[in-house]
């Protein structure tokens, strides 16, 4: 990866690897289900998931940003994940991990995590540095059943998880003021599951969830915390977005 920060990244070994799930720090269920399964299992981890804060902002010293990607070859598809911590306030990266994943799961809407998640946990588990909470590109609670990535990674990673999606999955907002801060709650079926968050002023706004032991009001303010020269995503999910694209990259060069 190259990187402005790289002389503080330290890579996660065997960062191209492809690794098996099962040293993910917590075992919910099993990842070979049908997408039937798969519903029920969102459904019961969803009654699982905490929306109280389990650390104050003024706590957190590292904070994780998390994205992925995908490639096929030869019909088949594999997922590619990357994990980046940073320190926190500086927002300063201390490391990166990734890895590859085969993915037997099918796309189906509501149930990426499915797809995501084996990917993220095993890039996770080749961090030597434990965050104190992870950013995700994806969603969390805003979620038909609740259960978003950021949601479904929280359960497993036993941390507190944002959800910074870049378009609205579920329910109906307002739009906020164009300034810097303003934002609007997401509304599905008579719940507030999120926040409409401007972090760019003439920028569309970024659909800001809770995913788990984190309630939406602070999932707003740290992420809105972690914005930085006008970007429209918060630092951790732009880094992590940038270095998955270049290992995206890499992985199409290198085949």
């Amino acid at each position: 990866m190259t990187d402005p920060g790289r002389d503080h990244v330290h890579r996660a070994r065997h960062r191209n690897r492809v690794s098996s799930p099962e040293r993910t720090p917590l075992l919910l269920h099993s990842w070979d289900v049908s997408p039937a399964e798969a519903r029920r299992i969102q459904t019961d981890l969803a009654a699982r998931v905490d929306l109280s804060d389990a650390i104050s902002i003024d706590a957190i010293e590292i904070v994780a940003g998390i994205d992925n990607t995908y490639v096929k070859r030869e019909g088949e598809t594999t997922a590619g994940a990357v994990v980046v911590a940073l320190s926190y306030p500086a927002l300063e990266i201390v490391e990166t991990a990734f890895a590859w994943q085969p993915i037997a799961f099918p796309y189906v809407p509501g149930l990426l995590s499915f797809r995501e998640a084996p990917a993220v946990l095993t890039a996770c588990a080749d961090l030597t540095v434990e965050p104190d909470l992870f950013l995700c590109d994806g969603q969390g609670y805003a979620h038909p059943r609740r259960l978003g990535l950021a949601s479904h990674l929280g359960l497993f990673l036993e941390r507190p998880t944002i959800g910074c999606a870049k378009s609205r999955l579920i329910g109906e907002y307002e739009e906020p003021e164009r300034v810097f801060g303003a934002h609007t709650p997401l509304v599905d079926r008579g719940e507030v599951v999120g926040a409409a968050v401007r972090t760019r002023p003439r920028h569309k706004p970024l659909f800001v969830s809770p995913g788990h032991k984190i309630s939406l009001e602070t999932a707003v303010d740290f992420t809105l915390a972690c914005c930085r020269d006008g970007a429209f995503l918060p630092e951790p999910t732009r880094l992590a977005h940038e270095l998955v694209t270049q290992e995206r990259r890499a992985w199409i060069e290198s085949h």
